[in-house]
């Protein structure tokens, strides 16, 4: 019997080729069926919003159905554990956002060490945030809102999407480097807090534009500036809030994971699909008109921003003394 070149190899190399020869494979033929993307927050949110659109892009490139399925609870813990003790084969992957990045500070007895447990696959971007309040506030630019927190101390409420959220701790910011004093009243989820904020039982919110924008658009909530570090096209009337508090600037992180183990032919297959879907002229339109900012980076490179930001965030945390609930 005439043995081919393919399969001489793993004979004559014995039992040891075979783990990698078997990611090889799985690789060539992955997906070869759904995938799940598990999102750490409600559906409706910035970050379920932006999933889907990487989903269906995925989807349609890579010809398997790519799932969004909502994981929410414990800022993220719950998703982000559900997917650490998935199989590492590249069918469960993470929404990676802010909170990931924070939890290692304020949850010290986690089960899980998101640097070490969670692979990193792709950036999606950066999500610029703005300064939001009901249209009943009286204040009308960020000046004017320091003023008026500054001779109503303690009687400002802010909400946000939990503790620990970037709008919770781009909140935190701001009350640190202006010397205010707000009130944090944090909802269950992105819903929650926009319910507060619409309803006027919260003053103001520090908000991804995507989620915010049409309530802006429409007059239902009034944006006072971006958080970012420069003007944005998609609202270039607002001015950044570092503009009048030199060096604030807050953009959310967010990105896909995998389980660690994962093997590095799976990612570099969905850092290629992801990082081409993200420059699709269709996608590109759609992505700013939510406001977000496109990010494309290798996994080496999306693990770096990832260790940057945790960082950063524990500076903050451990100077305002933020503790999870």
């Amino acid at each position: 019997m005439e043995i081919s070149r393919r399969q001489f190899f793993p004979l004559a190399m014995g039992t040891a080729v075979f783990p990698a020869a078997s990611y090889i494979a799985q690789a060539e033929s992955y997906p070869s069926r759904p995938v799940r993307i598990i999102v750490g927050f409600p559906a409706g949110g910035t970050p379920d919003i932006l999933a889907r659109l990487i989903g269906e892009s995925l989807s349609e490139r890579l010809r398997q159905p790519f799932v969004i399925e909502n994981r929410p609870g414990a800022a993220t813990n719950i998703a982000t554990e559900l997917v650490v003790r998935a199989a590492p084969d590249g069918y469960t992957l993470l929404t990676v956002t802010t909170p990931n990045l924070t939890n290692a500070t304020l949850y010290p007895d986690l089960k899980f060490n998101f640097v070490r447990d969670i692979a990193p696959v792709a950036s999606i971007g950066g999500v610029p945030f703005m300064m939001v309040v009901n249209p009943s506030f009286p204040p009308k630019t960020v000046p004017d809102f320091i003023a008026y927190a500054k001779a109503h101390p303690g009687q400002i409420n802010v909400t946000s999407t939990g503790t620990g959220n970037l709008t919770y701790m781009a909140a935190e910011l701001f009350k640190m480097m202006t010397g205010i004093d707000m009130v944090q009243v944090p909802a269950r989820g992105e819903a929650g807090a926009q319910s507060d904020l619409l309803s006027g039982r919260v003053q103001v919110m520090f908000d991804p534009i995507p989620s915010s924008i049409g309530y802006v658009q429409a007059g239902k909530l009034r944006a006072l500036a971006v958080t970012t570090a420069t003007r944005l096209d998609v609202l270039p009337e607002l001015a950044p809030v570092g503009d009048f508090v030199p060096g604030y600037e807050v953009s959310g992180t967010l990105g896909i994971g995998a389980p660690k183990g994962t093997s590095a032919e799976i990612i570099t297959v969905l850092n290629k699909e992801i990082n081409a879907g993200l420059i699709d002229s269709k996608m590109k339109v759609r992505l700013a008109e939510l406001g977000a900012t496109v990010r494309l980076d290798s996994p080496a490179d999306f693990g770096k921003l990832v260790s940057a930001e945790i960082e950063k965030w524990a500076k903050v945390i451990k100077f305002a003394g933020i503790k999870a609930e």
